[in-house]
């Protein structure tokens, strides 16, 4: 027994004393949950499951679907009774998805969605169906505001558009083809994509997620199910799969509280026009500089006649942001400002290299 005791009880008391010795080396060991694992960092590192996303961003994705009225012109049989109850003179169609911006009931989508229609219905994921009011719409960057009379729903959180990264995993809520919300899933392949034959107003984010007739006005969303962007529109090419584009969705809630509180997106305004310089021009202006963009007109009484700017000044810069891309580019950014947004122009005159500090306007809707 002695011997068994002896066998046993040695490398049972060497095993304790280790571990003591461990403890007081490594304080963090006594904490408690030290080897469980932590949801978050899980996630970050890449979770084996979105349900969690999912279960956050779902109940604010709605269906939507709209009530339009032929054309039948003066048919006979329009103000037939019994033509009306059975004929399909008014169509009830799955046209799309939304997303629940409020807790008090406004809905954003496209405005490609709702486009034309006489009446609005609003599915929300718990069955339970709403008539919307049509708010506003925007239709130069697709956007339209409905508003149903309920309280409490659960908004997106809207994740700022700086922040996402080519590579970032998103996810796609919608109504695909009218069969029911499905959510598909991708990746963030590029953060500033410029559509000028779509929309010369905004930037859109590129998707490899499955997106489809239907997911238009539905939501694009992170891995921890934060609102990314509106699904918007696909590649319209056979040869092409895994290209569809998203409104940013700080962009697009900036549009729904413009809409909600003037009836128009506030868009800024800088009061000249541009074009891009070529290799010949700037040997014909002897600039030493080759990226920027050349004025070509600027309007009266404009911020930019206000500020000084002339006819051939050659602008390098806009608030420290070169101009080296494209005037797509620079469209997209100057009507993201806000009037009364002072900026810093850097420009050349005459082979001088100046500034001067613009006080941006607002461009109204009727010079769109």
């Amino acid at each position: 027994m002695k011997r068994l005791l002896d066998f046993v009880g040695l490398p049972v008391f060497a095993g304790v004393i280790i571990a003591v010795a461990l403890l007081l080396l490594f304080p963090q060991l006594r904490q408690p949950g030290f080897l469980q694992s932590d949801p978050q960092t899980s996630e970050q590192q890449g979770p084996v499951s979105y349900s969690r996303a999912v279960r956050i961003a779902a109940p604010g994705v709605v269906n939507i679907s709209t009530t339009q009225k032929r054309n039948f012109q003066n048919h006979p049989l329009l103000n037939n009774p019994l033509f009306q109850q059975y004929s399909d003179i008014n169509s009830n169609n799955p046209l799309g998805s939304g997303v629940v911006a409020s807790s008090d009931g406004y809905i954003l989508t496209n405005y490609h969605v709702i486009d034309n229609a006489n009446e609005i219905l609003v599915q929300f994921s718990d069955g339970s169906i709403e008539f919307a009011d049509l708010i506003g719409t925007d239709p130069k960057s697709d956007l339209a505001v409905l508003k149903v009379p309920r309280e409490n729903l659960t908004p997106l959180h809207a994740r700022r558009s700086e922040e996402m990264q080519i590579g970032d995993v998103v996810l796609a809520i919608g109504n695909p083809w009218g069969v029911g919300q499905t959510v598909s899933q991708g990746i963030i392949s590029a953060t500033d994509r410029g559509l000028q034959q779509f929309s010369p107003y905004t930037y859109f984010f590129q998707t490899d997620a499955a997106v489809n007739p239907g997911n238009s006005g539905g939501a694009l969303i992170d891995a921890y199910g934060n609102l990314v962007g509106i699904s918007t529109a696909i590649l319209n090419n056979r040869e092409a799969t895994g290209i569809s584009f998203a409104i940013p969705a700080d962009y697009a809630m900036q549009a729904l509280e413009d809409i909600v509180e003037y009836g128009y997106v506030v868009r800024g305004w800088l009061g000249f026009s541009a074009d891009l310089v070529s290799p010949d021009a700037v040997k014909a202006f002897k600039l030493q500089h080759n990226e920027g963009i050349i004025v070509t007109q600027v309007s009266p009484n404009s911020p930019a006649e206000q500020a000084g700017l002339l006819t051939y000044d050659f602008i390098t810069g806009i608030n420290d942001i070169p101009l080296s891309v494209n005037n797509t580019n620079l469209n997209q950014y100057i009507n993201r400002l806000r009037p009364g947004t002072q900026i810093n122009i850097d420009f050349i005159r005459n082979g001088r290299a100046m500034s001067t500090i613009l006080t941006v306007g607002l461009r109204r809707p009727d010079e769109e």
